[in-house]
């Protein structure tokens, strides 16, 4: 006999079905939780005092149980209990208990974040708030459903396009028209205007193909570009016959038979990266003389090593591509011309292990000058604005031309870049390193705090402003987005949130949005090696570290990195 489909009740359902089965069980569970008073109650604080009333009989209520464990936190407020229930990465219900009526609701996010509002103001049920909704501007763009699809961005929009592509070959004239277009300051990349249609396009490749195995493989493409403009098209295509050919053969196929590992294979051929913008405003950011300061540890070994691996990959590939064009890397920090003993006060230095690829520091400035101490990261925030500008005119001044991508790093280096990339009209990519919204718990709801001392009104406005602008976000591992199935991961934390008085963000973020793409960063091999390998130790700097770690000479940069210390770990005073 065929298997019977039947519907999938809600959350409010089972836990309805529940009470009416075991109403006087629940009701002493949930007496238990209304007499702990008005307050928050974390899942391991739920999940013992079902333990402590049901330890004889726990298979009875498993259904339950698993409702409880997938609760994040419940909202006392005698006689009703509301409870956030997380049944899976990146989804969240709400539903409230009245413990007197046996009454179980359904909450809108809105309503429990309106709920969970007045245990720090009792009249915060009756007061307007301002509502943040960041959902309708996403709501047309394609996304997975699945949890196991976050942080795939790249390979679910393949597989969209590439099955659009299929059922619709009118879909390929933006990737002709893109390919038309594209140009680097002035010089056409790809094609000319000889081709005007897909059918032209297929010709000239065929001719092309036809030609190019006639030749050696390893025929430089300098040798037939100027049969190939004729055909229309330009230079971008490779660097010898035989990769033209590749590439070639790739788009043929992609207007025959679209798929997603050829689109993505493709798309990687095309130049587009010439010069990149890597933002990282606060701490000291040098190459020596640094590790210790204040905010400075290793957001700046990670910029570091990521532009000596970006700047080799870039020259590769515009070899590869037949190009003969000059890439430029600017790492842009913050100037700090009392920064002494370090070259932080320096404007412009060059990277080492490097060629194309510089320090570029930009003060913050007020109507009264330049900004000549450093200050905490968390004071930053009201420079920046006039710090964009300024970097905007520095970029011009080195570069001569707009950036291709702004990389932004942090809160406030993502929320420079936000305004860069909109200000100048680039593509913008987001790394958050550390979302503080998570390392410090119930620091929204608590915000009167935290607030006068971290600016964390400030802080989550930025990283919601920059998440939701930027056109893809780059993280190491899949907890850092959507966290386990009992932790909530940095990026889900700000699906939905409260910050009473200022506003509250009913959608902050979709986690299933393909914009998030994890990157896991690889490891710098003459640094991390077999301990086995001694000769490779750098034991040159072992006298240097036993001076930093042990000396009694205090400065006043390590003072003040003692200070801010004390402050995250002892928290406001």
């Amino acid at each position: 006999m065929a298997a019977k489909l039947t519907r999938l009740h809600s959350l409010r359902e089972r836990l309805g079905a529940t009470f009416s089965s075991h109403p006087n069980e629940l009701i002493a569970l949930f007496s238990r939780y209304v007499h702990q008073g008005k307050g928050m109650l974390q899942r391991h604080q739920l999940l013992a005092e079902f333990d402590a009333l049901f330890e004889s009989d726990k298979e009875k209520y498993a259904p339950f149980e698993d409702i409880l464990r997938a609760a994040q936190e419940a909202i006392v407020l005698p006689p009703w209990v509301a409870l956030a229930i997380r049944p899976r990465p990146g989804v969240w219900d709400y539903i409230r208990v009245n413990v007197s009526e046996l009454a179980v609701e359904e909450l809108t996010v809105s309503e429990y974040l309106a709920f969970k509002e007045q245990l720090v103001d009792e009249h915060a049920s009756s007061k307007f708030v301002l509502e943040l909704d960041f959902e309708p501007f996403n709501a047309s763009f394609p996304r997975p459903s699945m949890s196991k699809s976050i942080g795939n961005g790249v390979q679910f929009l393949n597989r969209h396009l590439s099955s659009k592509l299929f059922q619709d070959k009118e879909s390929l004239y933006p990737l002709l028209n893109f390919l038309k277009a594209h140009n680097y300051k002035g010089t056409t990349m790809m094609l000319n205007d000889r081709i005007q249609s897909l059918r032209g396009l297929q010709s000239a490749l065929r001719k092309a193909e036809e030609y190019l195995v006639s030749i050696p493989e390893d025929t430089p493409s300098s040798e037939f570009n100027h049969r190939f403009q004729e055909l229309g098209l330009e230079k971008g295509w490779g660097d010898t016959a035989k990769r033209v050919h590749d590439t070639i053969h790739l788009l043929l196929d992609l207007l025959e038979a679209p798929d997603p590992a050829s689109l993505e294979k493709f798309l990687g051929t095309i130049p587009m990266m010439f010069n990149v913008v890597i933002l990282s405003p606060h701490g000291y950011f040098a190459q020596s003389n640094v590790l210790g300061y204040p905010d400075t540890g290793g957001q700046v070994v990670y910029i570091l090593d990521q532009v000596r691996a970006l700047e080799n990959e870039m020259l590769l590939r515009i070899k590869q591509q037949g190009l003969d064009i000059t890439p430029k890397i600017l790492i842009v920090t913050r100037l700090l011309p009392d920064a002494v003993g370090t070259t932080c006060g320096q404007r412009l230095e060059k990277v080492i292990g490097t060629e194309h690829t510089d320090i570029l520091r930009v003060p913050f400035r007020t109507e009264n000058g330049i900004l000549r101490k450093w200050i905490s990261r968390f004071d930053v925030w009201p420079y920046l604005e006039t710090y964009t500008e300024d970097v905007a005119n520095e970029l011009m001044r080195e570069m001569q031309t707009k950036p291709d991508l702004i990389i932004g790093n942090y809160s406030d280096g993502n929320l420079v870049a936000t305004l860069l990339a909109h200000k100048l009209g680039v593509t913008q990519c987001t790394i958050a390193h550390a979302l503080e919204k998570t390392k410090y718990p119930n620091s929204d709801i608590y915000l009167d705090k935290f607030d006068s001392q971290y600016h964390f009104s400030c802080q989550f406005t930025a990283d919601l402003i920059a998440m939701n602008h930027t056109d893809f976000i780059i993280t190491s591992t899949f907890q850092e987005i959507a966290g386990s199935k009992d932790s909530v991961g940095q990026y889900e934390s700000h699906i939905a949130f409260t910050l009473p008085d200022l506003y509250r963000v009913v959608h902050g973020i979709d986690v299933f949005d393909p914009k998030f793409n994890i990157v896991s960063p690889g490891a710098d091999m003459t640094v991390y090696f077999p301990y086995t390998e001694t000769d490779k130790r750098l034991t040159a700097f072992h006298s240097e570290i036993e001076e930093l770690l042990y000396s009694d000479v205090e400065n006043d940069e390590h003072i003040e990195g003692q200070e801010q210390a004390n402050h995250l770990f002892n928290g406001p005073s």
